[in-house]
């Protein structure tokens, strides 16, 4: 679904969840622009370190895709 911005349906405000569907340069855009601290990028069934890291937005990305975002 898609809002009428443009961006996905849940990308509203700091939403760490609403970025799943989007492709990978607009979820950065929207990430910057909501005020997230940093954005990690990762591949399905990578490796990550499990620290909580507040202000940092974490994205699954496949194919150019945001499969599932969440905050940490």
């Amino acid at each position: 679904m898609t809002g009428s911005d443009g961006t996905g349906a849940g990308a509203v405000g700091q939403d760490a969840e609403g970025y799943a569907g989007l492709r990978i340069e607009r979820a950065r855009e929207l990430a910057r622009r909501h005020g997230w601290a940093s954005v990690r990028v990762l591949e399905p069934g990578a490796m990550i370190t499990m620290e909580y890291r507040e202000g940092r937005l974490n994205l699954t990305v496949r194919d150019g895709l945001v499969e599932r975002s969440w905050e940490g």
